[in-house]
């Protein structure tokens, strides 16, 4: 078998690759192993005698697999974690959360007619405050305060 590795690096060079992608033909080694130019190689990755092979690329199955797994709820346990409970869900975002979703209850209820200004504005505030937990508590404290106008 003849050393081909000047011809496999000029072919690198040539097709912007590295060595380990470059595919030599093994039927045509002597005519590979006669190309001494670099004219010589353009003319065999023309012929088809030389070619890149294909990026290889990382398989992502095994972490879709897994991600899938705890998006379900599996694999979370206690020694799967590494962060503080502040750190793997912050307190900032758990809040930010909270309070967008409060507010734009606040705001369907006031579109639909269900809240007067005042009283949206009053709510907005205690929102702000850190007075309900959820939409479900807010919804709740309307219930029980009756400040949701009723429908005729």
């Amino acid at each position: 078998m003849a050393n081909l590795s000047n011809q496999r690096k000029i072919a690198s060079r040539i097709l912007a690759c590295g060595l380990d992608r470059v595919w030599l033909n093994p039927d045509a080694e002597e005519e590979i192993a006669s190309a001494i130019t670099r004219e010589d190689i353009r003319g065999l990755i023309e012929g088809g005698n030389i070619k890149a092979k294909p990026v290889k690329g990382i398989s992502r199955s095994r972490a879709k697999a897994l991600d899938s797994k705890r998006k379900y709820g599996h694999r979370k346990g206690q020694g799967s974690r590494k962060g503080k409970k502040g750190a793997r869900s912050p307190s900032k975002e758990q809040w930010i959360r909270k309070i967008r979703a409060l507010r734009r209850r606040l705001k369907e209820l006031r579109t639909e007619g269900k809240l007067d200004n005042s009283v949206y504005c009053e709510l907005y505030r205690k929102a702000k405050g850190g007075e309900y937990r959820s939409v479900a508590h807010l919804e709740a404290h309307l219930e029980s305060e009756k400040l949701i106008k009723k429908e005729e």
